[in-house]
């Protein structure tokens, strides 16, 4: 049942006031604050009644909050590890590469340093001028430096007084390494020849040795070949021994049994055989044996095939990849070796090259052509075709060449 109150309005009346006399409009009108006015004394114990929107629209902003920090425990789960880098084929290859060429360039100036040094090379008046290709002096002199009493009695030397005394060469060579597409030359000067040794006269060549030393004897090969000497090299009858001792010996080819009636040196007839240091210093020095019976002429033909041998071995993989072999070499080689204080280590090694195909034939091998088998007087006509082929890095007649 819908109660209606009537009354003059159509019969239709509005519901009573509630208790205490004010409306709801009179409560709302006076919650509402007058314009020019501050805030409503009912604001902090009314709030104005609306829909949510309206609640929404005179709430105050939240407070402002940082970022959550990050929880330090050992429950937060680590970071993932930074990624390893692989070494790959290219760059494990390049660091060998620069090890190896660190370790060459460490040896490079470990024998600059250590080989023994000499003025051999002069200039002096009237001295040959340069011409073609390059001239190396290689002499193999008797000195006895650095032996004992054993050392030599067990290499055989012989006594210095003997020999007539002072430091004489058994060995003087000519390698010429020419600058076209010719052959290299490895050229042999009897040590007995008779020149002219600059302020001593006519003597043998060797003698030039005794008398002023290296630069007395490059003067005097300079004067009797025309040849412009541009390199010096010079070993001992130890520092040879050593040298091949230090690569295990050198493998040789001996054709005839070959014994030496003065030094008392025996090698026996073999191919291939190994020769040590002592049996290859005798084999280069015999000249007293039925197996060079012309004397000199036969020893420097030996001393030419011996050099072929021991480069060839000594730049082989077998001893410059065998430390056993490599380090006594680089040991003994630069106390075995002296050279004029103008070379340098980059000159020795080509001419290393060079004559590396000495045992294969890529290497013109003779000595100076002779009168006699004493090989004292030279063939002037036919060394002269000799030197002036060299000096023009023009092939040797084969008419002069003499093995």
């Amino acid at each position: 049942m819908v109660m209606t109150y009537r009354g003059d309005d159509g019969g239709r009346r509005m519901p009573p006031p509630r208790p205490g006399g004010r409306s709801r409009d009179h409560q709302r009108a006076q919650m509402m604050p007058l314009p020019g006015r501050g805030q409503s004394p009912y604001d902090e114990r009314t709030r104005p009644m609306g829909t949510r929107e309206d609640e929404r629209q005179y709430a105050p902003p939240p407070p402002r909050q940082d970022p959550p920090r990050r929880p330090v425990d050992d429950d937060y789960p680590p970071s993932r590890p930074p990624r390893r880098r692989r070494w790959s084929f290219g760059k494990i290859l390049l660091t060998l590469v620069l090890v190896f060429v660190v370790f060459l360039a460490g040896i490079w100036v470990y024998l600059e340093f250590s080989i023994k040094r000499v003025d051999a090379l002069a200039d002096y008046s009237g001295r040959p001028v340069a011409a073609s290709g390059t001239n190396w002096l290689i002499v193999g002199s008797d000195s006895r430096e650095g032996l004992t009493a054993e050392d030599e009695e067990r290499l055989a030397t012989g006594d210095v007084a003997a020999a007539g005394g002072g430091q004489r060469t058994d060995t003087i060579m000519v390698a010429h390494i020419p600058d076209n597409s010719t052959k290299p030359t490895l050229l042999s000067l009897p040590r007995d020849s008779q020149v002219t040794i600059p302020g001593h006269g006519k003597n043998k060549i060797n003698a030039a040795f005794s008398l002023g030393g290296p630069k007395l004897l490059a003067q005097t090969v300079e004067g009797a070949t025309g040849l412009h000497i541009d390199h010096y090299a010079e070993i001992g009858f130890g520092g040879f021994a050593k040298i091949v001792d230090a690569i295990g010996g050198v493998d040789m080819c001996i054709d005839k049994d070959m014994n030496d009636t003065v030094t008392g040196i025996s090698i026996k007839a073999g191919c291939p055989q190994t020769l040590d240091g002592r049996s290859a210093l005798g084999f280069v020095r015999m000249r007293h044996s039925d197996a060079t019976p012309r004397s000199d002429l036969d020893r420097v033909a030996n001393q030419r095939k011996f050099i072929g041998a021991l480069v060839s071995q000594i730049a082989s993989p077998g001893t410059l990849l065998n430390p056993f072999h490599f380090f006594p070499l680089l040991g003994s080689g630069p106390d075995a070796l002296t050279m004029d204080s103008g070379d340098h280590v980059h000159n020795l090694a080509g001419l290393a090259i060079a004559m590396r195909g000495i045992s294969s034939g890529g290497v013109v091998t003779t000595t100076v052509p002779v009168t006699s088998g004493s090989a004292e007087n030279w063939d002037k006509t036919k060394s002269k075709q000799l030197f002036d082929a060299l000096k023009n890095d023009t092939e040797i007649p084969d008419s002069v060449i003499t093995n």
